[in-house]
């Protein structure tokens, strides 16, 4: 009912263009509207704190006392860093502190919601065990989502990441936080289990006791000045105190360094998801999200905390290993460019560049495709996966490698240049009933004329022709064996594509790849196999003279 009534006040000021005396119920509220002056706009704006709902004396309709809601929108200017997500939860940590001061932290993404109402206790069954608790950071639930549909053809769960490497992490110094689902202590956002936390006012220790009403003025000017822009100016925050600055993946970055002062996570997967939440629908929305993260993982990568040099020195060579195999996951787009294009050209030009069929070397390659393969196939079906949710991974794993991990390498690599800058995108999940069905049905949704589509369209255009013109030589009586293990490779990248061969010519909605892309990537294939055949027949000039 609140929020209804919200919504009709909100869409009544955006029509208006003002607030009207009448939505102002009491002196706070005229105090909060009293600041959006012309001057205010998004990103250039003091703090605003308003207290939703009270504890102390707000009940529901059953009459029973509601908990604390405050509304928290941090102070912004043009001239101060925003840090993105990891700045406004350290305003949140620090407005709740000077508030309430609760020794325990749940963060949530917007789109999360709880789904168990016995996660609280068990969380509070690890943070309370006395052989725990003293260096017990946070307690790290699996991302679980409502409306993935049957086969989850993006891969949205994210199996690998989200819950079978955390499983083995356990064994270690935990999982590494995920950004959402998360319990924290408040005490671990302070510095390192053995030093005595100093923080710069005595309202935002730990140990802190609040005995103030958070609607006093005290408590209200003080919660506006610590969520001010100007507030961490020369203070330790970002850099050894709450959530830390330096990576767009704030939630892997802070638990990293969490993990380097000697805190420990741990990994709860009750059967019933404690929080649900929900996923991208399209294509490019699933892969632009994943560039951002594979941004942020070089921006830890390459830092001065690395996790090979710095993470090894202080949490071991095993955990500083786990996490290198995140920051440097991006990576695979280099093999997988490769394997995408180079055996296919040579095979167009007949050109043999692995193994024959008859010679030992041609089962080295066979068993590691089957060994890497089999492993992830057996991984994803021991935690409840499908066939099909393995192939639609596997296939998602080829797909990113060609987008927005090939996208956010060169990405990074201009931005450490000087040459290009980026900006922090949030993912869309608004649902378009069109989509939304086309979701439901497992049919892949492109539709949007994005340059992330450019590779990935090259690679099925050059993949499909290479593979024709094998079967044309083999079924021509050619001599086929020393282009067997190209033929396989090329053939069940075919396979893999064939949902985008599909949105290429077979369909009419929205969600078909857009003529452009298609377009320039005929364009691009011919040209890379116009190379191709020059390069290839200048190797084979020379090598005659």
């Amino acid at each position: 009912m609140m929020y209804e009534d919200m919504k009709v006040k909100v869409e009544h000021v955006i029509e208006k263009d003002e607030v009207t005396d009448e939505y102002i119920t009491d002196h706070q509220q005229r105090q909060a509207f009293n600041k959006w002056t012309k001057s205010f706009t998004r990103m250039d704006h003091p703090s605003v704190i308003q207290i939703i709902l009270d504890k102390s004396h707000d009940k529901d309709i059953s009459g029973r006392l509601m908990p604390n809601l405050i509304y928290v929108s941090r102070g912004k200017s043009k001239t101060s860093p925003h840090h993105f997500k990891a700045g406004a939860l350290n305003v949140l940590l620090r407005v709740s502190a000077v508030m309430t001061n609760a020794p325990i932290i749940l963060t949530q993404d917007c789109d999360m919601y709880s789904n168990d109402p016995q996660t609280p206790l068990r969380m509070l069954c690890y943070l309370s065990d006395p052989a725990l608790k003293s260096s017990l950071a946070f307690i790290q639930f699996p991302q679980r989502f409502h409306g993935v549909n049957k086969d989850d053809i993006y891969d949205n769960e994210y199996k690998l990441p989200f819950e079978i490497n955390p499983m083995g992490l356990d064994g270690l110094k935990g999982p590494s936080y995920v950004g959402s689902g998360c319990f924290f202590r408040r005490r671990a956002l302070f510095g390192d289990p053995s030093t005595p936390v100093a923080p710069e006012i005595p309202e935002l220790s730990p140990e802190h006791v609040v005995n103030k009403p958070i609607k006093s003025q005290e408590t209200l000017s003080l919660a506006h000045h610590v969520a001010s822009c100007n507030y961490e100016n020369e203070t330790k925050w970002g850099s050894k105190t709450g959530f830390r600055y330096g990576s767009l993946v704030e939630d892997f970055y802070t638990s990293y360094r969490l993990h380097c002062e000697g805190w420990k996570s741990l990994f709860c997967n009750p059967e019933r998801a404690a929080f649900l939440g929900n996923v991208p629908i399209t294509l490019f929305d699933g892969v632009n999200q994943c560039k951002r993260w594979c941004i942020g993982l070089f921006e830890v990568a390459f830092s001065k905390y690395n996790p090979l040099t710095f993470g090894s020195q202080y949490m071991g060579l095993l955990m500083s290993l786990g996490y290198s195999h995140y920051a440097f996951r991006s990576f695979w787009c280099i093999p997988v460019t490769f394997y995408s294009f180079l055996p296919q050209l040579t095979l167009l030009n007949q050109v043999s560049i692995f193994p024959k069929i008859s010679e030992p070397w041609f089962f080295l390659y066979v068993f590691l495709f089957l060994g890497s393969y089999g492993q992830d196939f057996l991984d994803i079906i021991l935690v409840g996966g499908t066939v099909r949710r393995w192939w639609n991974a596997q296939r998602m794993w080829m797909i990113r490698g060609l987008t927005c991990n090939l996208f956010a390498s060169i990405e990074y690599l201009l931005r450490s240049l000087g040459i290009s800058t980026y900006d922090f995108c949030l993912t869309s999940k608004v649902v378009d009933d069109e989509q939304s069905k086309r979701y439901g049905q497992g049919i892949f949704e492109f539709g949007v004329p994005s340059p992330l589509f450019v590779p990935l369209t090259v690679a099925a255009i050059i993949n499909l022709f290479s593979f024709l013109s094998g079967l044309t030589g083999f079924f021509s009586g050619n001599s086929m064996e020393g282009l067997g293990l190209q033929m396989i490779l090329t053939g069940f990248i075919v396979l893999n594509y064939l949902p985008v061969y599909g949105a290429m010519a077979l369909r009419n909605d929205a969600g078909k790849m857009p003529t452009q892309i298609i377009i320039i990537s005929t364009f691009v294939s011919v040209a890379l196999y116009y190379a191709s055949s020059l390069c290839l027949w200048s190797n084979n000039d020379s090598s005659k003279h």
